[in-house]
């Protein structure tokens, strides 16, 4: 196994990704009771020296139940029927996760609603009342 290669900023060692083998549930027909084709990953992500602490507390705030009490991303793949496709697919899950926490979020920048769009929607409310009232039945003189 290769080390997985994240960024400019981070390259996890091979030697850290812990892999483990079982049955599948998934697709594997006459062998699927036979071959353990099922992937499970574990990486140490609590005491990470290689990450910094915001993108850490990010990643543990976003995957919170994919972490156990030891401190471990477990990540897990049946998808496929044979193993190297399926730890394939779990290192890129990995992958995923890590990039997609890499960077804060853009903080919002509160704006107003101009004065034209609300007399654009109040006028529209005005019509759409005048549609419903003409709809009804005609008033008796």
């Amino acid at each position: 196994m290769d080390n997985l290669h994240v960024n400019d900023r981070l390259i996890i060692p091979a030697s850290e990704l812990g892999v483990s083998f079982a049955r599948s549930s998934g697709p594997g027909g006459q062998n699927v009771n036979k071959v353990n084709s099922k992937v499970t990953l574990r990486w140490q992500i609590r005491q990470q020296p290689r990450i910094s602490h915001a993108w850490r507390e990010r990643f543990l705030r976003a995957y919170r139940n994919r972490v156990n009490l030891n401190g471990e991303v477990v990540i897990s793949s049946n998808r496929h029927r044979d193993q190297s496709r399926n730890i394939d697919d779990c290192r890129q899950k990995l992958q995923a996760m890590l990039r997609a926490v890499q960077h804060p979020p853009k903080l919002r920048k509160p704006t107003r609603v101009s004065l034209a769009r609300k007399r654009m929607r109040v006028a529209d409310k005005r019509h759409r009342g005048t549609v419903k009232r003409l709809r009804g039945r005609p008033k008796d003189e």
